[in-house]
């Protein structure tokens, strides 16, 4: 049997995502919860949380390198993983 090459998957999302590693702050009405931005686009980003952590539906993100704090909303969670979406984008910066 012969394998086959598999073929490259198909990218679904609508924007082209950047690579990055930030370190950032989930801001919650309880305190700060540290995590690393993973990717980034205009409009959302991935995360990484310590395992155990829990994040709520909704947060500002506090991401010290861009000198910027973004409101956020949790799309989906895989694991220590987390997709956000950003209101606005990430060159809107909230003061």
């Amino acid at each position: 049997m012969i394998d086959k090459p598999s073929e490259p998957p198909i990218e679904r999302r609508s924007h082209l995502r950047e690579v990055v590693l930030k370190d950032a702050f989930i801001i919650t009405q309880d305190g700060e919860i540290g995590c690393a931005v993973r990717n980034q686009h205009e409009h959302g980003a991935e995360l990484r949380v310590a395992a155990g952590v829990e994040v709520p539906d909704t947060f500002r993100l506090r991401v010290p390198l861009d000198g910027a704090t973004y409101r956020a909303e949790v799309r989906w969670r895989k694991g220590e993983r987390l997709g956000i979406q950003i209101h606005g984008n990430f060159s809107l910066k909230i003061r």
